[in-house]
């Protein structure tokens, strides 16, 4: 049996002397306690050594695999003739028996031996010491760890973070520098302060011109153009500026000098920016550009730790002061933060920003999780999500009279009305209708003619009746006649005497006398209940004395 060991030197394939000792795995340990009971247990039988680091990484990377190299086909296919071929890989040992049809083992006595092979390597292998293996082995480990993580030196996404960050402090250097300029050689010459507004041009105007008298004969043609360089030399000659030494004017273009060399570099970092951007995240650069993609990797760390936040975070990130403010009070969370400054939320209007914000942090996580994880270096994934939110953004920026209410059941059918519609806006091609005026009324006289108008209609409504009901009583008439006549024909019994009727009226009488009573009543208990009401009231209103009096007299008629 044939035992094979993968080494940093190369591949080496040992013979087991005894293979009863196999049978006991717990005690094999023993055996490799030193290097003569290890000899006594397996031998080396042959060496494949690499030649370079390499093909010790190739090899490396394909037994990981579970695939055998080409250099180690050759080896076992020259040493393992008619041999069972111990190996620490199941996997390696099914593609080592697939093609070379060599029977492989795999068991837990191979694994112990294994450790023992391990531990006395050096003593085993002649011409291999100690301080060889271990920086053969670490070389390897590093060559092996690169290639398993993909690693590549071009992306190095510190270098974004740390030229993103000194972008930012030369821009507020820069600025603090030029308002010295200005404010310093403004009390020279205070007129070019509104005559030249940007920055560099007044830096390079100033080393140029030095002291206003001479701008009447040089020539700005490279700085300035030519109507800012006539109002120039027209200021200069009536400038209201004090007169300053020529030492004070050095020490102001040593100044301007210092802003034109930090604008040059300036310009020089953002070209590094610029080309780092679109080699290590080509996609994040298509979404949102380079300075925003530079500001949101410096936020989050690197490129691998903002892969891993969601798009909600991506859309807030940057704003974790307000949002933790809002949630603190009880507000509205905050829509945006770096994000905001892209240029696809800069075209949208206001109501619609944070639509935008949402959606382009959306597609911005899908980007940026393809440029960490991804094999290919292209960024054909920004340019079509960007296209996606272009079109977006023109939907909802053309959305005015297309949005309606609709139902519960399904979305408004809103392509019926764009037959109405002009071609490329919102209006309809149909006039609006005009202000009429004659249909105003005043309250007053609306009112009257209302009156007068239903007045009207309930005339027209008696009458109408009276029509129909006219021809209704004609018909009562005729029917009463010629009941009278057959009763008049026919001859009758004696006509009962009329009980019912005095009775009736008897009754009806009663019932007026009761009422008169009771009305009767009423009355009169309403005069005492409105005497006692006003002695009370004159009681009230009477002063004590008076009151006291009374209740004397009173006294004196009970006696």
């Amino acid at each position: 049996m044939l035992v094979l060991f993968e080494t940093p030197a190369g591949f080496a394939l040992f013979k087991v002397l005894n293979e009863g000792k196999l049978q006991q795995v717990e005690d094999l340990w023993q055996d490799f306690a030193t290097s003569d009971s290890a000899r006594k247990v397996v031998e080396l039988k042959a060496f494949n050594k690499f030649e370079n680091t390499s093909e010790a990484l190739s090899a490396a990377t394909l037994l990981i695999d579970g695939k055998a190299s080409k250099g180690l086909r050759k080896f076992l296919q020259k040493n393992c003739e008619g041999e069972t071929l111990g190996v620490a890989d199941s996997k390696l040992g099914n593609a080592i028996k697939e093609k070379l049809k060599i029977d492989c083992v795999h068991n837990n006595a191979v694994m112990e031996l294994m450790r023992g092979l391990r531990n006395q390597l050096t003593e085993l292998i002649s011409g291999l010491a100690p301080q060889d293996l271990a920086p053969m082995s670490l070389g390897l480990s590093h060559s092996l760890s690169r290639y398993k993580l993909k690693f590549s030196p071009d992306k190095v996404d510190t270098m974004i973070v740390q030229a993103i960050g000194l972008l930012d402090d030369l821009d507020k250097e820069l600025n603090t520098y030029a308002m010295r300029v200005r404010e310093w050689y403004g009390w020279h010459f205070p007129e070019l302060t509104k005559i030249v507004q940007d920055n560099i041009q007044y830096a390079k105007a100033v080393k140029l011109m030095g002291n206003r008298t001479n701008a009447v004969g040089l020539d700005f043609s490279e700085i300035l153009s030519e109507e800012v360089e006539a109002e120039l030399k027209e200021a200069a000659l009536i400038s209201m500026g004090t007169e300053v030494s020529d030492l004070d004017l050095m020490n102001i273009r040593e100044l301007a000098d210092q802003v034109l060399a930090l604008a040059e570099y300036r310009a020089q970092l953002y070209e590094y920016l610029k080309n780092r951007m679109n080699t290590i995240a080509p996609n994040l650069t298509a979404m949102v550009g380079e300075l925003v993609g530079a500001r949101l990797i410096a936020h989050g760390g690197s490129l691998v730790n903002l892969a891993k936040n969601p798009g909600s975070t991506i859309q807030i990130l940057g704003a974790e002061k307000a949002l933790f403010r809002a949630l603190k009070s009880k507000h509205s969370t905050p829509k945006y933060g770096l994000i905001y400054h892209a240029s696809l939320i800069g075209q949208a209007a206001p109501r619609n920003k944070g639509k935008m914000a949402r959606s382009l942090a959306a597609k911005t996580a899908l980007a940026i999780r393809y440029d960490g994880f991804g094999d290919t270096e292209d960024n054909t994934i920004g340019l079509e999500n960007r296209a996606k939110l272009e079109a977006r953004l023109r939907i909802l920026e053309g959305k005015e009279l297309g949005k309606s209410a609709g139902s519960a059941k399904g979305k408004p059918k809103i392509e019926a009305y764009d037959k109405d519609r002009k071609k490329g806006s919102g209006a309809l091609i149909t006039p609006a209708k005009s202000y009429n005026p004659a249909s105003d009324l005043v309250l007053g006289n609306s009112t009257e003619s209302s009156k007068k108008e239903e007045k009207k209609e309930k005339k027209r409504k008696h009458d109408d009746t009276e029509e129909e009901t006219g021809e209704g009583h004609a018909n009562e008439k005729r029917e009463k006649k010629k009941k009278k006549k057959a009763e008049a024909e026919v001859e009758t019994v004696a006509p009962e005497e009329p009980v019912e009727e005095p009775e009736k009226k008897k009754k009806k009488k009663k019932k007026g006398e009761d009422q008169l009573s009771e009305n009767g009543g009423e009355e009169s208990l309403g005069k005492k209940e409105k005497k006692k009401k006003k002695h009370a009231e004159e009681e009230a209103t009477e002063p004590e004395p008076l009151k006291k009096e009374k209740k004397k007299k009173k006294d004196k008629k009970a006696d």
